[in-house]
């Protein structure tokens, strides 16, 4: 597979406090890659550096094959860039926001190119209402719109569907897919886990560093987190008195469940024998979730003040 980014030793720092610390990364063509990770963890700082919006302190690499510290200028041009925030004139419509973008990246066929916006994306028929009207998932299908028009090759997305509602967040990744179905390659940060499991691969960021990246079921196997559930009253007793077993890494509350995990598995299952024992409550063995590995991950990291150690494995591989 092509690569679209092929970056090394990626490092920048705010006020001589390192944001993100050599970071290596490679990206396939056409692919869709999840950034996790905790606010204040790099990931919008490391979206920046990759499209030419900031220079970083060290580093070198390549994206859609041009140099990321003497050409940052042709990769914004070809690149999309949706922000957090929506930042389009709220007073103007749907239509004169697509034009104004239109003209500002100098296109040609700029009707053609904004009618094929508005069709792809459903707002034909709202063409004519102000942006600032627009609930927040019309908002986000205005944003996609807007940073897609001069047909981009790699698209950049900052945490797109906060606070939006979970039909127009499935609404915007079919459209996701759809384009990186015609060959967009797409970078997407995100906290929802149900969002990073659509992503062809993940990657996780903490404290500036890359500490885990692949497919979904690859991290997972990775880490060989065994895992139980369990359910039954009390569960709130329960949890504080698992957390203080040897073998317990986490235990974290799923609705009306607590999955235990541990990364070692034999003092695990001793140190909850006694509990699995008791009549009240129902233990079954389970796979560890995405959320299960990276509560794990978060959990070791915050007990070494962010420093990575031998007991948290490490990434694997290249994403590509």
């Amino acid at each position: 597979m092509d690569s679209v980014i092929d970056v090394s030793g990626l490092t920048k720092s705010f006020d001589g406090k390192r944001v993100v610390d050599d970071v290596a990364l490679r990206v396939g063509k056409g692919q869709i890659y999840g950034f996790l990770g905790p606010n204040g963890s790099g990931k919008t700082t490391t979206l920046r550096m990759l499209c030419g919006l900031l220079t970083p302190d060290a580093g070198s690499g390549t994206c859609l094959g041009f140099d990321i510290l003497r050409q940052s200028a042709e990769i914004k041009r070809r690149t999309g860039y949706m922000t957090q925030k929506f930042s389009l004139y709220e007073d103007l419509t749907i239509r004169e926001n697509l034009d104004f973008v239109a003209r500002v990246y100098g296109l040609d066929r700029i009707r053609t190119r904004v009618d094929a916006a508005l069709d792809r994306l459903g707002l034909a028929t709202r063409q004519r209402q102000l942006a600032g009207q627009l609930s927040g998932g019309w908002k986000q299908r205005l944003a996609l719109a807007a940073c897609t028009l001069h047909e981009p090759e790699l698209l950049l997305l900052d945490e797109p569907t906060a606070g939006v509602d979970p039909k127009a967040r499935r609404d915007f990744w079919d459209q996701i897919h759809a384009l990186a179905g015609e060959g967009l390659t797409v970078l997407v940060s995100t906290h929802y886990m149900d969002e990073a499991e659509r992503c062809h691969e993940i990657l996780y960021i903490a404290y500036g560093r890359l500490i885990a990246k692949g497919t979904i079921s690859d991290v997972i196997a990775t880490h060989n987190l065994a895992t139980w559930s369990v359910s039954g009253p009390g569960l709130h007793i329960l949890s504080r008195e698992l957390q203080a077993l040897p073998g317990v890494d986490t235990v974290a509350a799923f609705g009306t469940v607590l999955h235990v995990c541990g990364r070692d598995e034999a003092t695990l299952e001793r140190s909850i024998a006694p509990y699995r024992n008791r009549p009240d409550l129902i233990w079954q063995r389970s796979s560890p979730s995405l959320e299960d590995i990276f509560i794990q991950l978060m959990s070791g990291l915050d007990n070494h003040n962010g420093a990575p150690t031998p007991s948290l494995p490490p990434a694997q591989g290249d994403a590509h």
